[in-house]
């Protein structure tokens, strides 16, 4: 709309003929050295692209890119600055794209509908809507940026389930078969995979693999990897952090999973050449298939956190520290963790039907081994409170086949997942995209 007001203003100006008649018609005096006063325009006026009319502007890219500096405690080393900001305006391209496709097909995301993910979004951060959107200014980022990408997030999503979904067919002799198969490899590893994939159009692999090895960099110095997914990957599993789910090698792609099985989890990969661009990789977990892991385990616990005034030094916290773990040790189960909250004035948390498995590894390491009715050593930071977890209790996990119905799932997945890539090949190819 700006970019239009802009235009219209331009134009009723150029249609005024420069003798007309009036009072107030007579020639400029104007200095040969004026002195300028306030501030430059903003970059929001001006085009970078436009995507089949549709203007992406320079602040839209600084602010995307902001985004993506908060996710990494805001900070984007220099020298891979232009890069990461070409990749955001090929982003934001795709984002148009889908957002134009989506509407095209009558398919309406509204305000209604991004208001719940700001809200959850906001909530995850301990935060109100109107404080992320105040974090984000802070950041130069901005809470329009954040709802573009929930938009069209939502709008591709959908576009997916009318245009893609409707005409994938997985057979019941298919499903049978990965059954069978399954089963056969019982005892098997398999992994929790994350993607990101970005294309080389025009075949050019090193190009892309240049942009990936800035990536990994980032992820070396501890950048989110699900963040970067959600911003750098043109696979469709974009939205949910390049999550691929349990995967076995043999369902993955010949180079994919041939590296897969040399990592551990945690490690992330260097850049894999696979057909139509690369992909980096991530091994989040790994399991044996339908064998016994007590990793598995569902707990219910307790969590009892002792906070320190603002200011409070190491020396001075670590005397609590070790009557807080002395007193943890003796516990004496669930039962004591209002008696020792109230000595050290701290605060208990519930929760149950917690997956041990998704416990950060540390803590998997030391729960393994307890009992219900045992507390861990304490943990976390004077800053944000050093607490311990007690096992209420433990409920171990019979492995089991997938249903027929989760593998229906995981199927159709895979097949969206494809011809979504090809669909937004197809919009690209189709589009009229102009570079200012």
């Amino acid at each position: 709309m700006l970019g239009a007001a802009t235009v219209a203003i331009a134009q009723s100006t150029d249609t005024q003929a420069p003798d007309a008649a009036g009072p107030g018609n007579r020639p400029l005096d104007l200095p040969e050295n004026p002195q300028l006063f306030g501030t430059t325009m903003p970059s929001v006026v001006k085009a970078t692209a436009i995507v089949n009319g549709e203007i992406i502007t320079q602040s839209d890219i600084d602010q995307r890119l902001a985004l993506l500096a908060i996710a990494q405690s805001g900070r984007i080393p220099t020298d891979q600055m232009e890069a990461l900001r070409q990749q955001v305006l090929r982003n934001l391209i795709d984002e148009t794209l889908q957002i134009q496709a989506a509407a095209a097909d009558k398919i309406v995301v509204s305000d209604k509908d991004i208001d719940k993910t700001v809200e959850r979004v906001a909530g995850q951060n301990s935060q109100t809507p109107e404080q992320l959107a105040d974090y984000l200014q802070s950041h130069g980022s901005s809470i329009k940026s954040i709802r573009r990408q929930i938009q069209g997030e939502i709008a591709w999503t959908r576009l997916q389930q009318k245009r893609i979904e409707s005409t994938i067919s997985v057979g019941d002799d298919e499903v049978k078969a990965v059954l069978d198969k399954l089963n056969a490899a019982k005892g098997t590893e398999e992994y929790r995979v994350g993607e990101i994939y970005l294309s080389a159009p025009g075949g050019d692999v090193a190009k892309a693999t240049a942009t990936a090895n800035q990536i990994l960099e980032q992820l070396k110095n501890g950048a989110s990897f699900a963040g970067y997914a959600r911003q750098y990957s043109e696979a469709s599993t974009a939205a949910v952090g390049g999550d691929l789910g349990w995967v076995r090698p043999a369902q993955l792609p010949a180079p994919i999973a041939a590296a897969v099985q040399q990592m551990r989890p945690g490690q992330v990969s260097n850049p894999i050449a696979v057909p139509g661009g690369v992909s980096i990789v991530a091994v989040q977990d790994e399991r044996k298939v339908l064998a016994p892991d007590p990793r598995n385990a569902v707990l219910s616990l307790k969590q009892v956190t002792v906070n320190f005034p603002k200011g409070t030094s190491r020396a001075q916290a670590e005397p609590v520290v070790a009557k807080f773990a002395s007193a943890a040790q003796n516990i004496g189960g669930c039962g004591g963790t209002d008696k020792i909250a109230s000595e050290f004035n701290g605060e208990v948390v519930s929760s149950d039907d917690v997956k041990l498995r998704d416990l950060p590894p540390a803590l998997q390491e030391i729960m393994l081994p307890m009992q219900v009715g045992q507390a861990t050593r304490p943990f976390g930071s004077l800053e944000e409170g050093v607490r311990i977890l007690v096992i209420c209790g433990r409920d171990e996990v019979d492995p089991s086949a997938p249903s027929f119905d989760q593998v229906y799932a995981q199927l159709n997945e895979e097949r969206v997942n494809l011809r979504s890539r090809r669909y937004l090949r197809d919009l690209r190819r189709d589009a009229i995209i102009e570079f200012r």
